[in-house]
């Protein structure tokens, strides 16, 4: 192993090089990470399979495969050099050792589900790892535990473990697209997050690749970079390979309904009732809220009215005989009868909060394409105080504007098992004392400048009017609803502290000096950067 000293000046060339490369043509780039990549591979045939330029007729299809937001999609955003989609480690190894010698950055790509795209766009000279070739998932049912690797799919995941036990599951997010590398990386929540925490607090191991190229499981890279990695953003810290889950136990029946309310049906008084019952309330019981624009008109009229409908969508791990009496004790308002609810099980209720048409298949889980694809901007949010009605209101003429129309908000529920977690335990830290996290999201289907500043100026007037009712100082976000207006790195080389602080207390509070910390260990002169990754302490100088 070279010593601390050498790496550093290696690196710190690779690095100065990069910061004069907007006078050489990509080109050069290109080839030359093209020549090292072959040069240093077991293989170079076999990673030559593997290897896409703009220059191959796959390149397009391989970079939009999953890109899940087509703002990022255009003709007019930056594309990479290069995509390497590895089937083995060493082509991960190369590919980081080669970008170093380079001068080019490296974007991690699991299921492109970045918000801002930064899994998949850079504004300076850069390389794709697309791992989705990295889609092994070994179960052990007896342990209830698994090895995922990361280009697997939430919806493969959940699949699998329904095919191995009908008891068994894991707490994760909704949507089956989502890539487990990123997820699990940034928290991971999911309708069993009251019950089970986040995907995050439920990983016993993992596998990382260091910037040195180093191969390294939970015990080799030591207990402050594995703290660091769930929830902290892994791409912040080298390339994840693989993750060791627990999975948790779940009834042979599960519960669901969802109970649309609009404005007219006294939507208002439930949403401010609902706050304060959803955080306390059992917690096998997640009871969620979706906001959004709906056409309503009185019998008798022929022209039809904007109002806001409010989705109370559930998951219940037990029986509907169960549910029901839980439901009138703490929430007789929202009128739940026995009739809303079907029983199902737990990989049922999975396909049914997608929203899946019914009747279909857990079968439509293992596809990787079928989450419909637009252009959108989402932000976040976490509220601690019950909002007033009065601050409700003044939401719901917004829905009824030009850049209301297919925007929604996203009520979710904490408390339960997340009240007993500290918020040091992992670098999330939104734990005891949220009520609840709202995710706001506008989308848009076509390519136009006037459109789209139209639906930004939206959601930021929204996001301006929240302010006074969500939590303050810092105003909290989640790293995995990415949100480039709440503050950026510099593009080039060095970042502060200070300046990343600005963002970066917002994700993760007080965790964020210990995730800088650590990062100046494993990454001391930030090779593994973005616009919004962990900053090395290391000064501009070096060491």
């Amino acid at each position: 192993m070279l010593p601390l000293c050498s790496y550093l000046t290696i690196v710190l060339t690779a690095i100065l090089f990069s910061f004069t490369s907007s006078a050489i043509d990509t080109s050069t780039h290109e080839d030359n990470f093209l020549q090292c990549l072959y040069t240093y591979s077991h293989n170079s045939t076999s990673i030559s399979k593997l290897v896409y330029t703009k220059n191959n007729s796959s390149y397009s299809s391989i970079l939009q495969f999953t890109i899940q937001n087509l703002r990022f999609a255009s003709n007019t955003i930056p594309k990479p050099l290069v995509i390497i989609t590895p089937k083995e480690i060493s082509h991960i190894q190369t590919t980081i050792t080669c970008s170093q010698n380079h001068g080019l950055q490296v974007r991690i790509r699991s299921g492109g589900h970045d918000f801002e795209g930064r899994s998949y766009v850079s504004d300076v000279p850069f390389v794709i790892l697309d791992l989705t070739n990295f889609r092994e998932i070994e179960l052990d049912v007896e342990k209830k535990t698994a090895w995922v690797q990361s280009g697997v799919t939430l919806g493969e995941l959940y699949y699998k473990i329904s095919r191995k036990s009908r008891n068994l599951g894991f707490s994760a997010g909704v949507c089956p697209t989502i890539g487990v590398g990123g997820h699990i990386s940034g928290g991971g929540y999911g309708n069993m997050v009251r019950k089970f925490g986040l995907a995050a607090d439920n990983v016993i191991d993992a596998h990382i690749i260091d910037v040195k190229g180093r191969f390294l499981d939970r015990q080799a890279m030591g207990e402050d970079l594995f703290w660091a990695i769930r929830g902290g953003g892994g791409a912040s810290f080298g390339v994840i390979v693989s993750w060791k889950i627990k999975l948790v136990h779940v009834p042979s029946i599960v519960t669901v309904f969802t109970l649309p309310k609009t404005l007219e049906q006294n939507a208002t008084k439930l949403i401010h009732k609902w706050q304060y019952v959803a955080s306390k309330i059992d917690e096998n019981i997640v009871i969620n809220v979706i906001l959004q624009r709906a056409n309503s008109s009185k019998k008798g009229e022929s022209k039809k009215n904007s109002t806001v409908l409010a989705l109370f969508q559930t998951l219940f791990l037990g029986g509907v005989d169960k549910l029901i009496p839980l439901m009138q004790q703490n929430f007789p308002e929202l009128g739940l009868v026995k009739e809303d609810c079907t029983q199902m099980s737990w990989i049922e209720s999975v396909v049914y909060l997608y929203g899946f048409p019914k009747g279909e298949s857990p079968e439509a889980l293992l596809n990787r394409t079928l989450a419909g694809k637009d252009i959108y901007k989402v932000k976040s949010d976490f509220v601690k105080i019950p909002i007033p009605e009065i601050g409700f209101e003044g939401i719901w003429p917004m829905f009824d504007e030009d850049g209301g129309k297919d925007a929604m908000m996203y009520l979710f529920p904490y408390g339960g098992i997340m009240d007993n977690i500290s918020e040091s335990e992992i670098p999330f830290p939104h734990r005891y004392g949220n009520l609840y996290q709202t995710h706001y999201s506008v989308h848009w289907h076509q390519e136009n400048d006037e459109v789209e500043k139209v639906k930004l100026n939206w959601i930021r007037k929204l996001y301006s009017y929240m302010e006074p009712f969500v939590s303050m100082s810092p105003r909290t976000a989640y790293i995995n609803y990415r949100d480039l207006d709440i503050g950026v790195n510099n593009k080039n080389g060095y970042t502060s502290y200070k300046k990343a602080s600005v963002w970066g207390v917002k994700y993760f509070k007080n965790n964020f000096k210990r995730l800088a910390k650590v990062k100046s260990i494993v990454d001391p002169l930030n090779f593994f950067r973005n616009e919004q990754s962990v900053p090395s302490l290391v000064s501009k100088g070096g060491i």
